[in-house]
């Protein structure tokens, strides 16, 4: 049985509280689904953040990391999927989520929403600023919501999941 992987994507070091705060709740309820979180894999921001809260759940991570050492890892991480590919791994982040959920904006994060909108993986947007949600929804062909609360959000994923 395939596990349903779900991308948690965010600012690292420039995450803001509410978006920690987010996250966080984000990894517990996706956990408590008994899916897996799928993050950058680095001990900053949004990925740490979902991971720690997935793990307080008892649920599972995987860390997908920039690096070939894993140096930057969170110690949240049960399974780190080490790339030596920088922001390139991007590109693994997105094709291995069955849903990307965005919880804020930075460089690194533009690049994973319109990779997964290329892709056509759905896409949650949270703690976006309102003219970031404009060009996202303006972009997609495929899949796109904007959530307020992770039981927006969850309720989202439920309903594009749904057998």
């Amino acid at each position: 049985m395939t596990r349903t992987v779900i991308g948690v994507m965010g600012p690292g070091a420039t995450a803001t509280p509410l978006q920690l705060e987010l996250a966080y709740a984000l990894g517990q309820a996706i956990a408590s689904t008994g899916w897996v979180v799928l993050t950058g894999g680095r001990a900053a921001g949004i990925m740490d953040a979902a991971c720690r809260g997935a793990q307080a759940a008892g649920g599972l991570t995987v860390g997908i990391l920039p690096s070939a050492d894993g140096a930057d890892m969170s110690a949240a991480v049960d399974i780190p999927i080490l790339t030596g590919l920088g922001d390139a791994r991007n590109v693994v982040n997105v094709l291995s989520s069955r849903v990307v959920v965005a919880c804020g904006l930075g460089p690194g994060t533009a690049a994973e929403i319109a990779l997964a909108l290329k892709a056509q993986r759905p896409v949650i947007l949270m703690a976006m600023p309102a003219e970031a949600n404009v060009l996202w929804q303006g972009l997609a062909t495929g899949p796109i919501a904007i959530a307020g609360t992770v039981e927006a959000a969850m309720a989202q994923m439920r309903l594009w999941l749904a057998p």
